[in-house]
This record gives C-alpha cells, structure tokens and sequence, in this order.
C-alpha cells in the first residue's frame, strides 16, 4: 500500500462503518473528515470477525502502533483510491490534528476568526405587482429530464491519455457533418407572447479594488409603470407615432408576405442536385439485403403470416409464423399440428441469431398488431377464429437492451453468482382470449386499433375517447362478418365489484407468471359490434377502415398506459363526434371489393335493428383480396392487391377505379405503400420477387424489379429507422424475415412529388367520371334504336298507366299467385279441401 504522510488508505465496508460510528456522509462528513478509534476495538473486530474484518490485511501494524487510539480520515473524493485514510503512526495522527486541521475543521495554526450572527428581523411583505411578473417570466418545465448512463471498464480508471492531431482525411469517420434539418414530426402549440424591451445608454464595464463585505442576502421590488388613458391617447395621436408607423408599415408588409411565399426551413444546398436525379439512374437504384432473420427450431419449414415494427423502439421486428398447410393437410396432420406451438417471435438487430421474445398463442396467428398508444399490449387474430393479447411489459426492459450486445455489466458479477437464464429466450403466454362461441367461425384474417381519439358505441355511433388510448379492436375473417372489440371491462354493479376482488385476493398465486392485466376477458370476452347481414354474399379476406375526422394536435403530458386502463372505464356522457365517417372497406375471397357503413340501422322489410346493405361493390379482381391499404399521403387513396392485378381506388368515386392494372404473369400476394414517398409502392409476387411502381414515371408496368428470394413472399412492410435509413421487411414462406435497405432514389420525395401525384389523381377521377357519362350516353342512344326500330314495324309504343291502374294490376297479380300457391299446397297434401 501507498503511504501519504504516514497514513494508508483503507476501504470500510459498510458493516464497518456502522461498527465503529463512522458512516459516510452521517458520522463523518467531507467537512468533518475526523474520527477516532480505540485500537482495543480494532483488534477486537479482528478477532470476531477474522478475514471478513477490513482491518484484517494491517494486523501487524496495528499490533506494533504504540498508541491507544487511531484516526480514521474520510476521503469523500477518493482522491488516494479507497474511502479512508488510517493513520499508522502517532507523528501522523498529530500532523493531522493539529496542521492540517483537527475534528473540528481548523487547524491549531490557524487564526480563529469568529464571526457574530446576527438574525435577520423579520418586517411585512408589502406587494407591489413583482412577483407576479416573475412568475411569468419564469421558465417551467414540462418535459421529463431526460437521463443517462455513462460506464467505462474498471482497468481504464486512471490510464493516462496522451492528445495527438490527427489529419480528418486519414480516418473514415474523421469529419461528421451535422446537417440542420426540418423535422416533420415536431410538433409545436404557437401562442403569443409578451416581451418587453427597453432602450439603454452604452454598456460601459469598469472595475475598482473595494473592501471585502461579508455576503448576505438581499431583495429589491420595483411596481410596473403603467400609462393611463390620457398619456396613452396622446401618444397614439401623436405625429411621430403617425409617422414612425408609416415607415415601417412597407417593411414589415414584404418580410410577412416572404414568410408565407418561401420555407425558411428548406437548404437549398442540400437539395441543390435533387432535379438533376431521376428513378431510372443506373447508380445505387437497387434494394440491398441489410439483415436476415430466421430461426432453426421455431421458423424452420413454416410460413410468415404477418409483420409488424415495434412502435416505439427502433430496431425491434415481430413476425407470426404458421403452418404451411391447406385445409385438408391440416385435417391430416391435425395431431402434429395440435402438439406444436404457435410462436410470435420478436427480433432486434442488436442479435440477429436468436429471437428476444416468444410470444405463445392457442393457434396459428395469421395477423397481429401492436398497440399505437402502449406497445406493450399486442393483439392478434388465431386461424381459428379467436382474438387474443399478450402483454409484454415485464419484458419491456429487455428489448430496449437486448442481449445481443456486449454488456459490461458481467465485469461486476461475482463468480459464482451469474444468471443462468440471461441467455434464455423467454417465451410469453397469452394474457386473454377470446370467448370460442362468440368470435369469428373463421380464419381472422386482419386487425386493426381503433384510433385513440374516439371509440364506438355499441350502436355504431363514433364517440369521444378521453383516455387518449387506443381500447378497441376491429377484426375480420373469412366468415364474412366484422367484428369490434373493447378491451375495457363491462359495467358492474358494487356486489359483483366485491365478488372479483375477493377472487383477486384469492387467486394471488400465478404459477405460470401470466400478467393478469386482462383477467376480466379471458375466455369471456365477446364483440362489442357485429357487422354481418351486408356482408353474408362476400367472404373477407382483408379490410380497412377509412374515417374522416378532425385532425387534434397530441395532448401535452404523460398519458396512461392500456394496462392501468384495463380496470377503468369512463362512466362520463361521451361527446359525439358527428364529423367521423362510420364506412369501411373490405376485401373478399372472390376479389370484390365492398363499401358499407358499420352502424346498425332498422330495416324496412322486417323492422330488426342491422348493419345496413352495403352501398356499392365490384368484382374486378381475379382472385382474393390480399392487401387493402390507405395511402398515407392522401387519405382517401386506397391500394387494393389481389388475384393477378392490382387496383387503386378514390373514396367518394363508386362507378370503380382509378387505376387498374393488366394482369401478370405471376401471382401477386401483398402491397404496400411507400412511407416517403407518395408516387411509390411495393407488390410482392409469389416467385419471390418485388415490383417496385413510381406512378410519377410510369403506370403501365413496374418502375423496377427484383428479385429477393426463391420462395413466394407472404408479407412486406416497409419501416423509416431514420431520415437516412429505410428499411423494406419482406417475409417468405420459408420462415425467412429479409431485411433490404431502400435506396436513397426510393426513399427522398422528387421536388413536389406530393402535388404531381393529386394532380394525376385528379385527372384519373375526371377520366372516370368521362367514362361513367359515356356509359350512360350508350345506354340512351341504345334506348332511342330500339324504340325506332318499335316504330316501324308498327309496335304501339308502352303506353303510361295511371296510379290507380297499377295498384289494381298489383292486386290481380296477388290474388292470381294465392290460388297458384294453394293449389300447389293440395297438390303436396299440405292443406285439405274445403267443402263448400
């Protein structure tokens, strides 16, 4: 060990401290460093405690110290690398006390200077309109402080550090160039404010050598000079206030009129090459493979079903793997299938060999979805028909640091004393499910979050979320009927609220660790609407809901997670949101597409309260519906993939789409529109290729194509990681997730992109309606041939019946179809004769 002036610095453990009265920061302090201690207590320690004891490596020179008591300095620094000093001679033991300043903090060579406290008198607080002002002045801190974590290797502690120059050009990462720009995800509530300036002499600084006053605290109030209403009409009249906003009134005009022309945002340097750029360049145009996913034990020989980014974290991918198997194989193997597990799995990129979680589920899950509002909570739709959701919370941590990375935190584990199941992926159950009698007797083929700034009543009517969380679920299968589901609880009354939390205390013991966040639906958990009587003649493959509403800016402040909502539900009169459009899209098996309204309405003919007809459908497609999705640049543009061609279709325009492709020589099986760029989208073809369409350069055929795997592609969906990364996930049927990184070509918008596109859209909805018009003008000219056609050959044209005469043909049609069907009746037997 190292002396310092005769004292040996020394580590106490904390059952130390409390031994001998000396706790850091309570009995000894950085102002109070002293204390002495009996070396019979020392040795005493010693003896009891033997090699635990952290006296114990200094036995010897505490035997031979000649005096009886030790003096332990507190070293609050570690300035000598342990937490005390111990003083091994008596020389040192003075030199500290009485040179370098006894227990008491001085020194016996020092001056005492004692200074008079004097208490402050306390008067009354007079207010003149001060602190009013700094108050509003002051700034106030609504946003959580945000924290880190800094750890360095123990061995790199105290290693010197020699500082060379170095050349920028010599290192690739010598130079990083941080570009301003304009982030469109900042949000920002303008409000006005109120500064005030005032005009000053020259600052003038200067200096002079004074008497050193003790400091004391002081305050000064001032009152707000204000002008009454006389000083003020003088002013406002006057000819140099006329005159000075008459200068400056042509100034101030041009710099609003520059503020609404050009972006004060936009770098012109940094677009200065965008027009030069085309999509058909020859230089990096082309999907590059970035990172592939797949697991030997729980993806091997299995399909991807659906594909879904973590909403929050970036890096993290979840994909539902299933059997490949049709109906009737699966009828055949049906006892294998029963004993193999149905996995979500949840990839990081931080470790692209093992998955971070295992989601379980009773079946094959075919789609599933996280929640918008609390990632935690997922969502998905069994081939069986049941809905469920897992809650990953207790996991939370984990994939935020997953174990992939080289974590430091093993240096400080104790040998022995290590985790044996860090390196185990944790399989997570199912927190709920469905009720079986109640959910779809089909296949759930789609999912989707309710938004979470209103929810559905059980009427169909849109109503108000005050919660701000996403709590109901829309779903579909191919039993053509949609359903709505609310993950809150039913309404109870006090006697039932008692009954479940005596149940609660009861059943404390979870031996298999499910989070009981939604106990109360777990195999009770029935649809809050069913859409079904318009949609018995079309079996749904996919669906989207397309709503209009009111764009709201994003509450301030933290919001409640789903999980703590699960045992609330406002009790309040909800607002009604009349601005919210209750229709929906959905695809059918046959390849029609369908438009219809959710909201139950009573029927005419037999008076029961029923989704209403649906308002129109075609059937253009040549196979099922696999993707329907809407742009995300113009609300009211839907793609819509399925069979061997592809449609884009306006809401409002029903006569059919806007653009319709020719068919291909391959199948296709899933779409997607591009996040950035408003002209692009993905189809994915059944040969493992991708069609990347521009409409902005061509409409006829694919801008470009590639091809990403031999196995046909079951799923994509395309993901921003950053401004500078686009990632395209593209799952096969081989249980292969591929990620491919998008090129800059495909992921930056050409100069307004957005307004080449409306105007294409709008051109194509003029197209239609010229079609729509000719339709009707054939059908006229056809109408007015035949009718000359009538006329020569001496056909009296149909001559128009008055009310009254068609009421009475009414009349004799019935009568004559009662006898027809009595006799009938005879005829079977079914009704005698009557004699008359």
């Amino acid at each position: 060990s190292v002396q310092h002036d005769g004292a040996i610095p020394i580590f106490l453990s904390a059952p130390t401290q409390k031994i001998f009265d000396c706790k850091t920061d309570d009995d000894v302090t950085a102002s109070r460093p002293y204390k002495l201690v009996k070396k019979e207590d020392i040795l005493k320690d010693i003896f009891n405690r033997a090699a635990v004891c952290d006296f114990q490596p200094h036995r010897k020179t505490i035997d031979k110290y000649p005096g009886e008591e030790f003096l332990l300095i507190y070293d609050a620094d570690y300035k000598f690398g342990e937490n005390f000093l111990i003083a091994m001679t008596v020389e040192a033991k003075d030199l500290y006390l009485n040179v370098k300043g006894g227990p008491d903090g001085v020194g016996a060579g020092d001056e005492h200077v004692v200074y008079k406290y004097i208490p402050p008198v306390s008067k009354e607080w007079i207010s003149l309109g001060s602190e009013r002002e700094i108050e509003e002045e002051s700034l106030i801190d609504h946003r959580p402080l945000i924290s880190m974590s800094v750890k360095r290797m123990r061995r790199e502690f105290g290693a010197p550090i020699n500082f060379t120059d170095r050349n920028v050009g010599d290192a690739k990462d010598g130079f990083i160039d941080c570009v301003a720009y304009e982030d469109k995800s900042f949000d920002l509530k303008r409000i006005e404010l109120d500064k005030a300036t005032q005009s000053i002499p020259e600052f003038q600084d200067s200096a002079a050598q004074t008497d050193w006053k003790f400091p004391r605290n002081a305050n000064t109030q001032y009152e707000a000079r204000l002008y009454n209403e006389e000083e003020k009409n003088k002013i406002l009249t006057s000819e140099d206030c006329n005159e000075f906003a008459q200068n400056v009134l042509p100034r101030f005009d041009l710099s609003l009129q520059q503020n609404e022309i050009m972006d004060v945002f936009y770098d012109d340097w940094v677009a200065l090459a965008d027009q030069d750029s085309s999509f058909g360049s020859k230089a990096d145009n082309h999907l590059k493979e970035f990172q592939s996913f797949t697991d030997l034990q729980f993806s091997k020989d299995k399909t991807i079903t659906s594909i879904d980014w973590h909403p929050t974290i970036r890096g993290v991918v979840a994909v539902a793997v299933g059997e490949k198997h049709s109906f009737d194989e699966r009828v055949d193997n049906s006892h294998r299938i029963i004993m193999t597990p149905s996995l979500v799995l949840v990839w990081s990129f931080a470790d692209p060999i093992h998955p971070q979680l295992i989601l379980e589920a009773p079946d094959d899950i075919l789609s599933f979805k996280f929640c918008p509002t609390d990632p935690n909570i997922i969502c998905g739709g069994c081939i069986n028909g049941q809905i469920i959701l897992w809650d990953i919370s207790q996991h939370a941590e984990r994939l935020k640091q997953p174990r992939g990375g080289k974590r430091k935190d093993n240096l400080n584990m104790l040998p022995g004393f290590e985790d044996e199941n860090a390196l185990d992926t944790p399989i997570v159950r199912y927190c709920a499910v469905s009720s079986i009698e109640h959910s779809h007797k089909a296949p759930v083929t789609d999912i989707l979050w309710v938004p979470d700034h209103f929810e559905v009543s059980r009427m169909g009517i849109p109503q108000e979320n005050k919660s701000g969380q996403c709590v109901q679920i829309m779903s579909c299968a191919s039993d053509h009927v949609v359903l709505v589901w609310d993950t809150r609880p039913p309404k109870v009354s006090q006697h039932q609220q008692q009954q479940q939390e005596k149940e609660k205390k009861s059943d404390d013991k979870n031996p298999m660790g499910i989070p009981t966040t939604f106990k109360h639906l777990d195999l009770t958990w029935k649809p809050h609407i069913k859409a079904s009587e318009p949609l018995r003649s079309f079996c749904s493959a996919s669906f989207l809901v397309v709503c209009r509403f009111l764009c709201r800016s994003q509450s301030q402040g933290e919001t409640t997670p789903l999980s703590s909502l699960a045992s609330q539900k406002s009790r309040a009169t909800k607002r009604t949101l009349k601005s919210i459009k209750t229709h929906f899209y959905v695809g059918s098996e046959d390849g029609e597409i369908v438009y219809t309204d959710w909201m139950p309405q009573k029927d005419q003919d037999s008076g029961k309260i029923q989704t209403p007809k649906p308002e129109w459908y075609h059937g253009i497609h040549d196979g099922p519906v696999s993707a329907l999705q809407r742009s995300p640049f113009f609300k009211d543009v839907i793609l819509c993939v399925g069979g061997w061609t592809f449609s884009i279709w306006k809401e409002g325009v029903s006569s059919g789409p806007i653009l319709m492709s020719s068919a291909s020589t391959k199948r296709f099986t899933a779409g997607h529109w591009s996040p950035s760029r408003p002209a692009v989208f993905y189809i994915t073809k059944v040969d493992g290729s991708v069609d990347i369409w521009d409409l902005l350069d061509r409409t006829h055929e694919p801008s470009m194509n590639q091809s990403v795997t031999s196995a046909p592609i079951t799923a994509i969906f395309p993901y921003q990681v950053t401004p500078k990364q686009h990632l395209l996930a593209v799952g096969d049927s081989q249980g292969t997730l591929h990620m491919l990184e998008i090129p800059l070509s495909l992921r930056q918008p050409t100069p307004n992109e957005d307004t080449g596109v409306s105007n294409y859209f709008e051109r194509e909805v003029r197209r239609r309606a010229f079609v729509e018009s000719r339709w009707d003008f054939r059908e006229r000219e056809k109408m007015e041939i035949e009718q000359e056609k009538k006329a020569k050959a001496g056909i009296a044209p149909n001559v128009t019946l008055t009310d009254e005469e068609v009421e009475q043909r009414m009349k004799m049609e019935y009568q004559q179809y009662m006898e027809e069907e009595n006799s009938l009746l005879r005829q079977l037997g079914l009704k005698e004769e009557v004699e008359e």
